[in-house]
């Protein structure tokens, strides 16, 4: 049976920052939400395109080159390869689509972030 999915409201039931819930997959890709405080590590993903879908809040998504900063509703895509560190003052919650689940260390997962904690901002 076909169910709506409100991204927003599953990724507001999310406990762990910069960690994803896959909603939905088709064509071979997941939908996941994750919802970041903080940045992550620099990283990059040789396998795979990651696109971002800002639900709420204001995501930075740092590239060596420049940052691009992205509002409710604005979308992203960072090529494979492509080094980035996403960044958020606040809190921003958002939909990533891609073949994999990144949110491990080597998808720049900060050390801080497993089992609910928070960055430290002193």
């Amino acid at each position: 049976m076909l169910q709506k999915i409100t991204p927003a409201e599953e990724a507001a039931g999310l406990t762990e920052f910069w960690s994803q819930r896959v909603l939905a997959s088709a064509n071979g890709d997941l939908f996941k939400v994750a919802r970041g405080t903080g940045s992550t590590e620099w990283h990059s993903h040789d396998d795979q395109d990651e696109t971002f879908l800002l639900l709420s809040g204001e995501l930075t998504v740092q590239l060596r080159d420049g940052d691009v900063v992205l509002s409710p509703g604005d979308l992203l895509v960072v090529p494979r390869g492509v080094e980035h560190r996403p960044r958020a003052e606040g809190e921003a919650r958002f939909l990533l689509v891609g073949p994999e689940v990144t949110s491990t260390a080597a998808g720049g997962k900060p050390a801080w972030s497993y089992a609910g904690g928070a960055p430290d901002r002193s």
